[in-house]
């Protein structure tokens, strides 16, 4: 019955006579046809998406993603194996700074499987703004990663809202027998569509005046959904937003130093100037010295 079910699905088996014995071979020259569900392109985007994985060494997203790559990769010939490393060589995925998840390995799993169950999370929380730890119960709905940490998104029964939760602050975390449902109200695009990056708050309209030497680096990026650009006459370029609060874009002003200043609002203005008085304080013993030796440093690093 074997052999019919082989023969059935079409491989050219024949039965052979060796003394007492009967053999089964395959037609000579036939060749195993492999079928191959996707291109050399979709499994090359495949591996290098896999490689943005990397960050979750040590738990189940990894795993899973080597074994997926495995099964495709068992599906391909040799000489298709070898095209595909040789092509896969000239391609390279970058990633930015990130958590070492490992350790969180255990907690990951529990969250990817209660959020696949619809089953209530009961964890410890350690909020950042207070350094308060609180117990919640909390429905996860959505487990997202984004800029180099995992969040799982859901309604907190403690606040009775939508709260975001770094993984990494979870602890004593246990898969409860509560099961809930996904309310059809709730959208992620619309719960992120407002923030910055993470960050749920108050909205706010904000212009950025950015100066003529970093108006084609900031000009050339999509930073944020809402984001408008207006061209100025001296090359440079006002940037506006409408954002979930300040905290966030008062972090992106910053990093671009004196190319970047608040147009509005005034409670932005008054905290990037609070941030920029608190480093100066730090700096507050520096020499003339220091400050004409890293000038002479700049024009170095410049000129070459």
């Amino acid at each position: 019955r074997d052999m019919d079910d082989l023969q059935y699905a079409g491989f050219p088996l024949f039965s052979e006579k060796e003394g007492k014995a009967t053999r089964w071979r395959l037609m000579e020259g036939f060749r195993f046809d492999i079928p191959e569900p996707f291109t050399l392109t979709e499994l090359l985007c495949l591996h290098l998406g896999g490689d943005l994985f990397n960050v979750f060494q040590g738990t189940v997203f990894q795993a899973s993603k080597e074994s997926v790559l495995e099964k495709i990769r068992g599906m391909f010939p040799p000489e298709t194996l070898a095209y595909l490393d040789r092509i896969r060589s000239a391609y390279q995925m970058g990633r930015g700074p990130c958590k070492d998840y490992s350790r969180y390995s255990e907690i990951i799993g529990q969250i990817h499987q209660a959020a696949a169950d619809r089953k209530t999370l009961g964890f410890g929380y350690w909020s950042l703004l207070n350094n308060e730890r609180t117990t919640r119960k909390v429905d996860p709905y959505k487990v997202w990663f984004y800029d180099g940490t995992i969040y799982v998104i859901g309604h907190c029964h403690l606040r009775g809202q939508i709260r975001s939760f770094v993984v990494d602050r979870i602890n004593m975390l246990r898969i409860t027998d509560d099961y809930f449902k996904i309310p059809e109200t709730f959208s992620f695009d619309d719960y992120i569509h407002h923030s910055f990056k993470v960050m749920q708050d108050e909205l706010y309209g904000v212009t950025i005046r950015i100066s003529t030497a970093w108006a084609r680096y900031v000009g050339e990026k999509i930073w944020h959904e809402s984001q408008r650009i207006q061209k100025l006459i001296d090359g440079g370029i006002e940037i506006s937003f409408k954002v979930a609060g300040l905290n966030e874009i008062c972090q992106w002003v910053l990093s671009m130093g004196p190319e970047a200043v608040v147009v509005e609002p005034a409670e932005l203005k008054a905290l990037v100037l609070k941030k920029l008085q608190g480093a100066l304080d730090h700096y507050s013993g520096i020499n003339e010295d220091d400050v004409d030796a890293a000038e002479i440093g700049s024009d170095q690093i410049f000129a070459s």
